[in-house]
C-alpha cells in the first residue's frame, strides 16, 4: 500500500492569485480516492517537524524570524507568501510528511508527500513559494539517524533549478545534486549542482526522455545512492504557464516510469515530493501529478 504524506490547506486565507496554484494540494487526493488508486489508509497526516531537526539545514536565526514573522518586507516578498502563523505551521507539517516518508520508503522501498519539494529554499532564507527545504530537512535527517546510508541522490526534475538544494548540500559529498531544468527558467542566477542539465524552450518528449535516459542510469551506477529523493514537477509541460518546456501528459508519466523504474529494479528507497505546477487547466495539473502516484502503485504494489 502507498505512503503519502497529506498537510490539509490551512485556514488563513490567500490572494487570488495563490489560491489556484494551491488546489491541487485538496484535488490530487480526491482523484486519486475516487478513482480507487488510494485508500484512506494510505493517507497520513504528519505533526509538527521538531525545531532540532529543521536547524541541521536551516539557520536559527532566519528559522526564529520565519516562525515569529519578522522577515523584512523584502524576505517575504521573495517568498512570494504573505506570512501567517498557520502558512508557517503548515510549512513545518510539511517537512515531518517527508521525514515520516524517508521512514516508510526504507520499510516499503517508497512513498510520496502530497507537497514537499520547497527546492529554492535555503539555509537561510526562503524563495519562489518555499520558505523551508523539506527534501534537504530529510536528507540531513537520513544522514543523522541513518549510518547505512552513506550516499544520497537528489533527482529534481522539476522545471527549475533546484537552487536552494544545491546551495545546502554543495559541500556534502554524501549527498549528490542533479537538476535537470529549463535553462531560461527561474531562478535567473543558478547555483551550482553537482549535475545541472539545462533545457533549450520547447524541449519536447523524445529530447527529454533521451537525455534522462543516458543520464540517470549512469548515475546510478557513479553515485551508487542508498537512498534517492525524486522531485516530479509538472511543470514541465507543454501546457504550463511558467515552465516553456513542451511535454504531453504522455511524457510526463514516462519520465516518472523511467525514473521510479530505476529506482525500483535497483531496490533504492525512493521519496516523491510533487513541486510545481501551472498549467491554465486545474485538471491537467492534477491528472499529470496522479500519474506519478498511478506509476508508483503499479511499480511498488
Amino acid at each position: 500500500m502507498l505512503s503519502i504524506a497529506w498537510a490539509p490547506l490551512y485556514a488563513h486565507p490567500l490572494p487570488a492569485g495563490h489560491r489556484f496554484p494551491m488546489l491541487k494540494y485538496e484535488l490530487l487526493p480526491e482523484q486519486l480516492l475516487r478513482e480507487g488508486t488510494i485508500t484512506e489508509a494510505s493517507l497520513f497526516r504528519p505533526p509538527p517537524l521538531p525545531a532540532a531537526e529543521i536547524l541541521r539545514t536551516h539557520a536559527a536565526d532566519y528559522y526564529q524570524r520565519l516562525k515569529l514573522g519578522q522577515l523584512t518586507r523584502a524576505e517575504e516578498r521573495a517568498t512570494g507568501f504573505p506570512w501567517s502563523a498557520p502558512l508557517i505551521e503548515r510549512e513545518i507539517t510539511i517537512l515531518e510528511g517527508t521525514v515520516e516518508c524517508v521512514r516508510r520508503a526504507r520499510q516499503h522501498g517508497i512513498a510520496l508527500n502530497i507537497a514537499g519539494g520547497t527546492h529554492h529554499a535555503f539555509a537561510d532564507r526562503g524563495e519562489g513559494f518555499c520558505l523551508l527545504n523539506d527534501q534537504a530537512v530529510a536528507a540531513n535527517y537520513l544522514l543523522a539517524h541513518e549510518p547505512a546510508v552513506q550516499k544520497i541522490l537528489v533527482v529534481d526534475l522539476d522545471v527549475h533549478q533546484g537552487n536552494g538544494t544545491a546551495a545546502l548540500f554543495r559541500h556534502e559529498p554524501r549527498v549528490f545534486t542533479f537538476s535537470m531544468h529549463g535553462a531560461r527558467n527561474y531562478p535567473h542566477r543558478k547555483e551550482q549542482s553537482d549535475l545541472d542539465l539545462a533545457l533549450a524552450d520547447g524541449t519536447d518528449d523524445a529530447a527529454y526522455l533521451g537525455l534522462l535516459g543516458a543520464t540517470l542510469p549512469r548515475l546510478l551506477d557513479e553515485v551508487q545512492p542508498d537512498f534517492v529523493f525524486y522531485l516530479a514537477g509538472v511543470d514541465v509541460l507543454a501546457t504550463d504557464k511558467l515552465g516553456h518546456l513542451g511535454l504531453t501528459r504522455a511524457g510526463c508519466r514516462q519520465r516518472d516510469e523511467l525514473v521510479l523504474g530505476l529506482c525500483h529494479r535497483h531496490e533504492i528507497p525512493v521519496v516523491v515530493g510533487m513541486g510545481g505546477g501551472y498549467s491554465e487547466r486545474i485538471a491537467d495539473i492534477v491528472e499529470a501529478h496522479a500519474n506519478t502516484f498511478r506509476v508508483a502503485q503499479e511499480l511498488y504494489f
